[in-house]
């Protein structure tokens, strides 16, 4: 049985739902944040060092970060939810696996932190400096940087049902939750027709719609 170590407001949302895409069992162990510093609990750290969630075990194997659990996953449970090795959709398969942790995630969770620290308490005197910070960092690269990416996943879903190939895969559950994160507070919005479009049809997926079920609402957070 495969349990799924799951921390309210996490990427773990999206291990729930590929594995009811693949319609395996699962137990869920849930874990909360601690309400001020948003850490994981003791509990989960005891499960991997480093208290990130998602993580997953299967019987004594324990896996950790999502794309490699999503791989992980796939390989030993659902391969026809990644197209033939060999194949250049299978190379696209690849680079989108990894495209939303490894290009896209980063600028975002700056831009969602910068946003953050505009709202966050200080000294009134350190407030305007502060704040000079956070609008300059957005201004210089994450808000440049970001434009480039949104622009570039646009194109690509320009005719796409899918990110990757003529089916659904792997690579639409790693992609989903970053562009979440970005419709919700990062910068998609109606410039971004294809990407509302593929975000309303991964969450009008039965499978999605049991995760949030199973796994609860969750908002959309950094870690």
């Amino acid at each position: 049985m495969i349990t799924v170590h799951h921390l309210n407001n996490s990427r773990s949302q999206r291990i729930l739902w590929l594995l009811e895409e693949i319609g395996l069992d699962y137990e869920i162990k849930k874990y909360m944040r601690d309400e001020t510093t948003m850490r994981a609990p003791k509990a989960l750290r005891d499960i991997h060092p480093l208290g990130k969630s998602p993580v997953i075990t299967d019987g004594d194997i324990v896996v950790a970060e999502s794309g490699a659990i999503v791989e992980y996953l796939v390989d030993t449970y659902a391969p026809a939810l990644k197209p033939e090795a060999g194949s250049a959709v299978h190379r696209d398969y690849v680079y989108w696996m990894h495209f939303p942790e490894g290009s896209l995630m980063t600028p975002l969770l700056i831009k969602l932190l910068s946003d953050q620290i505009d709202k966050s308490k200080a000294p009134f005197f350190a407030k305007p400096i502060i704040r000079q910070v956070a609008k300059k960092m957005r201004d210089s690269f994450v808000n440049p940087e970001l434009a480039s990416l949104f622009g570039f996943i646009e194109t690509q879903l320009d005719g796409r049902e899918f990110i990757a190939g003529d089916s659904f895969s792997g690579a639409d559950v790693q992609l989903t939750f970053p562009l979440e994160a970005a419709a919700a507070r990062g910068g998609v919005d109606s410039r971004h027709p294809n990407i509302l479009a593929y975000i309303a049809r991964m969450q009008a997926r039965p499978a999605y719609k049991a995760a949030i079920e199973r796994g609860g609402a969750y908002g959309i957070v950094g870690s």
